[in-house]
């Protein structure tokens, strides 16, 4: 797990947007596929997943305080393209959104 510090505030229905609008439009520029993958908000966690492709989640995102986003990745994928690619995207949003100050998860 890693831990994300940031310089604004996380507001987790604001980053669920976010990451509804831009994770795969991104993903695709980057990977020139067509992947979409499913995000589900519960509570104060964004669960990323792909049920057709891959078994559980790829990344589980929690806030854990007013500045601070806990990112779990699914070990079970640590090797595969699409998730690393996924993982790139997502430090790129975390930067961009956040201001997060240690984005490699």
């Amino acid at each position: 797990m890693k831990i994300i510090n940031t310089t604004k505030p996380i507001l987790v229905d604001e980053l669920y947007e976010y990451l509804k609008d831009n994770l795969n439009r991104q993903f695709r520029e980057h990977k020139k596929e067509n992947i979409d993958f499913d995000l589900l908000l519960n509570g104060q966690t964004i669960t990323i997943q792909k049920p057709d492709l891959y078994d559980g989640f790829l990344f589980r995102l929690t806030t854990t305080g007013s500045t601070t986003l806990e990112v779990a990745k699914s070990e079970h994928y640590v090797d595969d393209v699409n998730v690393l690619t996924l993982e790139s995207v997502l430090d790129d949003l975390f930067v961009k959104h956040l201001g997060a100050t240690a984005p490699q998860i």
